[in-house]
């Protein structure tokens, strides 16, 4: 038997660790992961504890003290640099140095006897000296000669000299310490994961002359006015060839008319599938000058992952074993009853050849990689196993690990929560479909508060090509406001379908929560300036988003009271305090509404009479503030919402500046 008879010290209760650590939880460049752990052992003998923690690849840990919590808590954290993987675990041992000091000092004030004592912790010292050696050793062995050759007071002092504590606890006899069982992990992914904005536009309605097929050169056109709004990723739908087979009219005819372009989604016809270009998008060339011009403007592109196949798609004939077959011999296409999707074939994922499958699936991925693409938003990956899934953005992350998959699944919870926990870096939510104050209060804490935010990152989508929610076809302009902003500043990840959510386009298909006339099945012809259009106030909100580092993170957010229903009340807040936002919306379309906001003055270093200015960044108003309970009124024809930048008073009454 070895030392683990000798080992005294247990180890329970690692946060963040995700289903027993099979799963890494996230950050990004720059973030801090902050550890806790119970650790204790038997008996009156004090404990110390360390986090270890390490790139991936290096050979040594480094190593960080845990601070007690009380109640055997310990807690720590670490800043992540680099992209990759991190490893972290949580080390304890019987401090018996620290225990000696604790109870020498407990003697010494009781008068008691501390002459033997005192050469026990001699030992101790001169211990650590010989496992240490050199210069610190060296060091060490003063302190003992010292604490040998004094008398009992000047000893009681040595024995707790600053000094002397701190060479012990950075040298401590770990003989016998418990290394805890797992080696957990954390995945590190670059900042744009973290804080991005999503616009969506399909390429083809991209076009000067009416029902003329957009290509990407067109696209490259628009791309200085995208980034003029703000955004940082342009999404594109499917760019493939579009089959032939089955292929969709306008309004999801399942008769399609000469002149019907189909859906993006219905990927592959015999120009090609999943590599291959719509050429009526254009070229190879034209796509990578399209990527190379957003990068001019620090955006990315990102395209649209949807591994499913039309009957004329290349892989249907090269490959039949890789679709299911009825029992009449013809491949099953898509439904979701009762809907049918008779222009797609869904990939059996139980195929005998699951292997090959795999294989050629990431190879698509790698091709668009070597294109430029490094961002791909998925489409309905619940829908596939969620062991591929794990596979794969694993492999990929391996030589690309600056890859951004965000998963598009409007599905049960559970399911979502898996998708994230197998790599998807940013998730859809069920954020389109909150509508109430409890509503948001109770997911948001959920998103924020629970372990769910070690691993899943939200991202807010107020429309999409296939959903048009029912508060935007009643809610008019203000409700198209309410919406971004709410997507915009409760989350630090957020996106939207355009221009149909900056036109403000409300026609749904009556009873269902989708477009009409959708865009998914025809070329629109957009006029992006038309009147009433929200395109300087989306472009105001970014930039607001974009100046204050507080909205950079969607994990620091903390609901406030005030007291309408009607009213939604917010903050976020940089961890030193130097940029401090509150957020109150009005959730109503067609309501004026007022009330008192209660705002937690004491967190933010405001004393209960000391006055504070509030800068609305949304208005341009300023106002003087003081205690907690402040009044607001909002008018949704006017503006829905106040964004306010805290500032407090220094000491020139007239002067004003952003916490320190």
């Amino acid at each position: 038997m070895d030392e683990e008879g000798r080992k005294r010290v247990i180890i329970e209760g690692v946060e963040p660790e995700i289903d027993c650590g099979e799963f890494p939880v996230k950050r990004v460049v720059g973030q801090k992961l902050a550890v806790e752990a119970d650790v204790f052992g038997d008996g009156h003998d004090m404990v110390s504890a360390a986090l270890l923690y390490k790139k991936n690849g290096a050979e040594n840990w480094n190593e960080l003290s845990m601070t007690e919590l009380g109640n055997d808590r310990w807690r720590t954290e670490f800043f992540v640099d680099e992209i990759g993987y991190y490893y972290y675990t949580v080390q304890g041992w019987v401090d018996h140095f620290k225990t000696w000091q604790h109870d020498i000092k407990k003697k010494y004030d009781a008068d008691q006897e501390i002459d033997v004592d005192i050469l026990i912790g001699v030992n101790y010292i001169e211990e650590a000296a010989g496992r240490v050696g050199g210069k610190v050793g060296k060091q060490l062995k003063s302190f003992a000669r010292e604490i040998r050759e004094a008398d009992s007071n000047s000893a009681f002092s040595l024995s707790l000299d600053n000094e002397l504590t701190s060479l012990m606890n950075n040298n401590p006899d770990k003989r016998f310490s418990t290394t805890y069982s797992k080696e957990l992990r954390v995945f590190v992914d670059r900042k744009r994961a973290l804080f991005s904005a999503w616009y969506e536009r399909f390429p083809r309605s991209v076009t000067r002359k009416k029902n003329v097929h957009g290509t990407f050169r067109d696209m490259e056109s628009i791309i200085p006015e995208i980034a003029d709004m703000g955004f940082n990723i342009v999404y594109l739908p499917p760019v493939h060839p579009i089959g032939e087979i089955n292929r969709k009219g306008k309004n999801n005819n399942t008769v399609a008319k000469p002149g019907d372009v189909g859906s993006p989604w219905a990927i592959g016809s015999q120009l090609g599938g999943h590599k291959s270009i719509n050429p009526a998008l254009g070229s190879f060339k034209d796509f990578e000058s399209l990527v190379n011009k957003a990068s001019e403007f620090d955006m990315e592109i990102a395209l649209d992952l949807a591994f499913q196949c039309t009957p004329d798609h290349p892989y249907v004939k090269e490959h039949p074993e890789w679709f299911r077959k009825r029992p009449d011999g013809t491949i099953q296409y898509a439904e979701n009853p009762p809907k049918k999707y008779e222009d797609i074939f869904p990939i059996n994922f139980e195929t005998e050849n699951w292997e090959e499958l795999w294989d050629e699936l990431k190879s698509v991925v790698l091709f668009w990689i070597e294109k430029g693409v490094k961002l791909f938003r998925v489409d309905n990956p619940h829908t596939k196993a969620f062991s591929f899934w794990n596979w794969l953005i694993r492999e990929i992350k391996k030589e690309h690990p600056d890859v951004i998959f965000l998963s598009e699944a409007f599905t049960r919870p559970k399911v979502m929560y898996r998708l994230a926990k197998v790599g998807f870096s940013q998730s859809y939510t069920y954020f389109t479909w909150r509508n109430t104050k409890h509503e948001f209060i109770d997911y948001l804490n959920e998103l924020t508060k629970t372990d769910v935010s070690q691993y899943f990152r939200p991202n807010f989508w107020p429309n999409t090509p296939d959903i048009l929610p029912e508060h935007l076809q009643f809610g008019g302009r203000p409700i198209f406001m309410i919406r971004f902003l709410l997507a915009s500043t409760l989350s630090s990840n957020y996106g939207i379908y355009g221009p149909a959510f900056e036109l403000l386009i409300d026609k749904a298909i009556e009873g269902r929560e989708e477009y009409l006339d959708s865009e998914k099945y025809e070329i629109k012809d957009w006029d992006w300036n038309s009147r009433g259009n929200l395109k300087d106030f989306i472009t105001r909100i970014n930039r607001i988003r974009k100046e204050n580092p507080a909205f950079h993170e969607t994990n620091n957010l903390e609901f406030y009271d005030v007291d309408n229903d009607s009213l939604l009340f917010y903050g976020k807040a940089t961890e030193d305090l130097s940029n401090i936002i509150l957020i109150v919306i009005n959730l109503s379309p067609h309501n004026v509404h007022s009330g008192w906001v209660q705002v937690p003055v004491e967190k933010f270093g405001i004393k209960p009479d000391q006055p504070y200015l509030v800068h609305d960044l949304l208005g341009d108003e300023k106002y003087i503030w003081e205690g907690e309970t402040n009044f607001v009124r909002l008018d949704p024809n006017v503006l829905p919402a106040h964004i306010f930048r805290v500032r407090k008073r220094l000491k020139k009454e007239t002067d004003f500046d952003y916490f320190v």
